[in-house]
């Protein structure tokens, strides 16, 4: 995933009338996106008058909702670096690092070469019409919950514009670098575009301890389309990488964004179809588990100790474990209100 950090507060974001702070920086509309105000239950932030956080969130999709009008493409047909059953614990470290760093380390597990041009177009994700199929498939899940997400943060966030959803086939070429599953999912800002290899999730099943059930994958996919709003809202041009450490930019903008993946897990079933139907029912304690497990999976000193290394939090860029998991449960208990680590202490991150 890629992102870029904080060390000012979020008051600085937005003015008061919902114009930037600094219309100097690039990459962001001279006018930021405006915030919705709606009814909220929880403390008030200065990023965010948005919408309460509900009941916990719906992960299987209901059977008979329509999801044929996603706008995800399916891109790729080269063969990956990486494949099941070829990576040793240092290559899922790789891995790990890469997907939430938005980095292309595929050099480090062989393969590598001059990078290519990036890949455009792309066709729709084949036989993803229905609830049933994106239950089925991981590809058409993916594709549908795009829908729910878009809808969730149109809702919550005026001036929201969707970012491009592209399922990698083996791999393809970006503005970030190549991606495929051993680079992992990543968000590229240039792009607007969220890439996911769904092979990935297999790879994490049969090489790592998560289970990648339905809810992780949603989690990953959520984290991403978090990064999407804080280059939307001008997160990533306000706070810029400043290196590494506890107290980092890095730090606090992917804590933010699982804050916002754990908000929209306590919303998304409230997303319905053009029907009224809505995309998802209500998830098992165990997905929710399987989601925390994720998050611990991915946090920094998690990684450290896998790979044999010395756990040093000065090297850190993601967080804890302790961290990603207790940020996804504020934002899943809190609502996006409550995702301002920008405004807090290191020692409260």
């Amino acid at each position: 995933m890629s992102s870029r950090g904080a060390d000012a507060g979020a008051a600085l974001l937005l003015g008061a009338d919902g114009t930037r702070a600094d219309p100097s920086h690039r990459g962001v509309a001279e006018t930021a996106p405006r915030l919705r105000a709606q009814r909220f239950h929880a403390a008030s932030s200065p990023l965010f008058s948005g919408r309460a956080a509900g009941s916990v969130t719906p992960v299987t999709f209901n059977d008979n909702a329509r999801v044929g009008n996603n706008t995800a493409k399916r891109r790729g047909g080269t063969v990956a670096a990486v494949g099941g059953g070829a990576v040793g614990v240092g290559g899922i470290v790789v891995l790990l690092i890469s997907l939430f760093t938005g980095t292309d380390l595929t050099g480090l597990l062989g393969g590598g070469g001059a990078p290519a041009a990036p890949q455009s177009g792309g066709e729709r994700v084949a036989s993803c019409d229905t609830g049933a199929d994106a239950n089925s498939n991981d590809d058409c899940r993916l594709a549908a919950a795009s829908l729910n997400l878009d809808q969730f943060w149109g809702n919550t966030l005026e001036g929201y514009r969707a970012p491009q959803l592209i399922i990698v086939d083996g791999s393809t070429s970006t503005t970030c670098g190549t991606a495929s599953n051993a680079t992992g999912p990543f968000y590229c800002p240039p792009d607007e575009t969220v890439y996911v290899d769904p092979t990935f999730f297999a790879i994490l099943r049969e090489q790592y301890d998560t289970t990648a059930g339905p809810l992780a994958q949603l989690y990953v996919l959520a984290h991403e389309y978090g990064h999407h709003v804080q280059n939307l809202i001008g997160v990533m041009d306000q706070h810029p990488n400043n290196g590494t450490g506890p107290d980092s930019n890095g730090v606090r903008t992917e804590l933010q964004a699982d804050c916002f993946a754990g908000a929209w897990v306590a919303n998304a079933g409230e997303q319905v179809d053009e029907t009224g139907t809505p995309y998802l029912e209500p998830p098992t304690d165990q997905q929710i588990t399987d989601a925390l497990a994720a998050a611990a999976a991915v946090g920094d000193d998690h990684i450290q100790a896998e790979s044999g290394g010395v756990v040093n939090p000065e090297s850190w860029t993601h967080g804890s474990s302790e961290q990603r998991q207790r940020w996804f449960d504020t934002g899943r208990q809190g609502g996006v209100n409550a995702c301002d680590t920008f405004s807090v202490s290191g020692s409260s991150l």
